[in-house]
């Protein structure tokens, strides 16, 4: 424990953020490192717990107390190998996870949290900064090949922990570049790319072999990949997004989040936004723009934040956010005890830079105008009733609430369903569960094939970056075990190999 009496003298601060004004007028990152003396502070206030609940509260199972105490030694390698020893990507977690860790700090039943996510963030720059990441390559190589379909943070952790383990790891990506929803989901504000490009030159070194523009079911072979690879593990994600069935839906305006949000960041690549359209037709039909126009973003979660964030970019004339749950609290209520999750009002550094919020709304139908464009929402205010726990349970529409709202370009935000079956699913004949995903159970990520395995959003539905990252690492544990008949990323903690516990 660094300094007994930290939580008591110091409160939570985050770092500097630049100017609205500023950071809209470009894609680039803008929240900026703490100085050396709030570094310790913040690291500081971590209590060294008798029982961590962060630990339970990270998916990954961060050693969080530990390397909290390293920072505020400022021993930097010390802290960089105890985050590592559970996390492949804390460049990634440190950027773009909610951090449900902490939720579950202790310190937070009476005060703020402790910053665990940008302590994170901190460890992994200021350990690159100091040339303690070093690609780590296996001693001895096993002869069996593993592909790895899907390169976003479930197949990238997989690949890592395999190549680690001795295998030979190919990676399948249908797009132009590695990273998955982390490249061309996410906008550059939050991860600029040339995160990503570092850790795949890393993964490179080490052994890992990237194919891209590989689309498994289409100019990639599924019969070569059974026939060449002693495992194969399915990592593609939720990717069919939540439709809004409402009429109006066939109108120009009217288009997915991702959609939008994968446009904007191949323009911020230098990439032509249509190109590819075999891989994802419904993505590259049009050029779709905010600009001047009255944008309204159908959903309320990070996906809807994000493109809150890249309208404004774009100079949208107005920008509004749609959700169609009650208004949440802004803290904890007696239905949301600590150590859990709360559903608290979350406010986004893209709200920050403007934006509309409704609560409790649905949309009745999209309006047109005589050319087929949007041009505005017909919408209805909803009355929810709430059950004895607090959840919302069914609504009714508010009599006299029905009204248009301008419009011109709407973006769904929903959420994704399952993952994309045409192709690669289903030629392979994995078997699907009740909600589409693809059925492996968390006991061994083992689909009906049994060199077919799978992980992250592909077969828990849609997630987090750390659950996803989580569900590869623990996927790694189950390949190797069937390859090797060991437990080599169990046993390996002592040679300094990445594992998870």
């Amino acid at each position: 424990m660094g300094k007994p009496s930290g939580f008591l003298e110091f409160t939570r601060e985050l770092p500097g953020k630049l100017p609205v004004q500023d950071r809209v007028k470009n894609y680039n990152e803008f929240v900026e490192r703490y100085s050396e003396e709030k570094l310790n502070q913040q690291s500081a206030r971590c209590m060294n717990c008798g029982v961590p609940f962060c630990h339970s509260g990270c998916p990954l199972g961060n050693v969080i107390p530990e390397f909290n105490d390293a920072v505020y030694r400022k021993s930097w390698e010390e802290a960089y190998d105890i985050l590592t020893s559970t996390n492949n990507f804390p460049e990634f977690t440190g950027r773009i996870c909610p951090a449900p860790c902490e939720s579950a700090c202790v310190l937070g039943i009476n005060q703020p949290a402790v910053a665990i996510e940008e302590i994170e963030k901190h460890i992994i720059e200021i350990a690159f900064d100091k040339g303690f990441v070093k690609p780590r390559k296996p001693n001895v190589r096993s002869g069996k090949k593993v592909a790895v379909v899907g390169s976003g943070p479930a197949g990238l952790a997989a690949a890592a922990q395999l190549n680690f383990a001795g295998h030979t790891v190919t990676v399948f990506e249908r797009d132009d570049a590695p990273g998955g929803l982390l490249r061309y989901g996410i906008p550059d504000f939050k991860l600029e790319k040339w995160v990503i490009d570092r850790r795949i030159k890393l993964m490179e070194e080490e052994g890992i072999t990237f194919k891209c523009s590989a689309n498994v079911g289409v100019n990639v072979s599924i019969n070569d990949l059974l026939r060449e690879f002693h495992a194969i593990v399915l990592s593609g994600g939720s990717t069919v997004p939540r439709d809004l069935p409402v009429p109006g839906r066939e109108l120009k305006g009217v288009h997915y989040a991702m959609t939008f949000l994968k446009q904007q960041n191949k323009r911020n690549a230098g990439l032509d936004p249509l190109a590819n359209p075999a891989i994802e037709s419904n993505i590259f039909s049009e050029d779709i723009f905010a600009t001047g126009k009255n944008v309204v973003v159908i959903g309320g979660g990070d996906t809807g934040s994000d493109c809150v964030g890249t309208s404004n970019r774009h100079g949208a004339l107005s920008v509004t956010q749609f959700e169609l749950l009650p208004k949440p609290p802004e803290s904890r209520t007696t239905f949301m005890p600590w150590p859990t999750y709360p559903m608290t009002l979350k406010v986004s550094s893209s709200h920050e830079e403007g934006a509309q919020r409704h609560w409790a709304i649905a949309t009745k139908s999209f309006v047109g105008d005589e050319k087929g464009n949007l041009k505005a929402l017909k919408v209805v205010d909803l009355e929810w009733k709430i059950t004895e726990d607090g959840r919302p349970a069914q609504f009714v529409e508010v009599a006299g609430s029905e009204r248009e709202l301008p419009c011109e370009l709407a973006l769904l935000a929903m959420g994704f369903v399952h993952p994309q079956h045409n192709g690669l699913i289903n030629e392979l004949g994995v078997e699907l569960d009740e909600r589409g995903n693809v059925r492996a159970t968390e006991k061994a990520y083992q689909t009906n094939i049994q060199k077919i395995f799978a992980a992250g959003d592909i077969r828990r539905g849609q997630s987090l970056v750390v659950w996803a990252i989580s569900e590869g690492r623990e996927c790694a544990r189950k390949v190797d075990e069937f390859l090797s008949g060991g437990v080599s990323l169990l046993e390996s903690r002592d040679q300094n190999i990445i594992m998870a516990v």
